[in-house]
């Protein structure tokens, strides 16, 4: 059998200059993140720095999302932040628009894990971010599928079929199934449910609205679906979510 302690002795004898670390500045696709329990910087890949918009990982080093990117899109980050260290449960392949270092805004997927220390509390959060693959095909495809994306985004609170937005996007639905979830990750359902919860998120934290209300603006059947589908996705409740958000 093996030690269990042999894992705990090899991390406890690791040199404390962070060189492991290091080894994320050669995904230069990926950003990653390490903060405390006040959601503030304790670490950042290269090209984390690049999408704050600073050139070395110190200037990132005890700050907070708010002192680079605007302020509605820092609060759905530190919302998610709390649920993370407060649940002590992941948030795993989050969708959601970022902005770059540039103010423009593009796709990433999200993941979230709780750090803890030798006494198993939660000290804080890593997580990597991953810009969507970029699409590719026929001449004036890719802008088809771009503002069908689009139009998902703006119009998520509303019906739409998979055969409607294959439609949108020129392509038989077999070749938009197909093609949505090698660049995506997912279904387009999947993804569609992912901007319902998103949206709802935010506006847990930016409006008093009842979750009945909510739910509705974004889509859900009723109270008890976005209830599920939430779970499902943030793993915590929207009436959960909402506390530790504002707290």
């Amino acid at each position: 059998m093996i030690d269990t302690n042999i894992k705990a002795d090899f991390f406890n004898r690791l040199a404390p200059d962070g060189q492991i670390l290091r080894l994320l500045d050669l995904l230069p696709e990926v950003s990653f993140f390490l903060k405390d329990c006040e959601s503030r910087f304790m670490g950042l890949n290269r090209r984390g720095c690049e999408i704050c918009g600073i050139s070395r990982e110190e200037e990132a080093i005890g700050k907070t999302d708010y002192d680079f990117f605007p302020k509605e899109k820092a609060d759905i980050y530190r919302a998610h932040d709390i649920a993370v260290m407060k649940s002590g449960e992941p948030i795993l392949e989050r969708i959601e628009t970022a902005p770059d270092q540039v103010g423009t805004e593009r796709l990433v997927i999200t993941d979230k894990i709780p750090i803890r220390d030798h006494r198993g509390l939660v000290m804080g959060l890593a997580g990597i971010g991953r810009q969507v693959e970029r699409l590719s095909g026929r001449s004036g495809t890719v802008d088809q599928f771009a503002r069908m994306i689009d139009h998902m985004q703006k119009n998520f609170g509303e019906s739409m079929t998979t055969r409607e937005l294959a439609k949108m996007s020129g392509m038989s639905v077999s070749q938009f199934e197909r093609r949505f979830r090698r660049a995506f990750g997912s279904s387009p359902r999947q993804y569609l449910l992912r901007l319902r919860v998103n949206a709802a998120s935010r506006l847990l934290v930016e409006t008093r609205e009842t979750i009945a209300t909510i739910a509705q603006h974004c889509g859900f059947h009723d109270h008890a679906h976005l209830c599920r589908s939430f779970q499902r996705v943030m793993n915590t409740t929207p009436s959960m979510f909402r506390k530790t958000s504002k707290g």
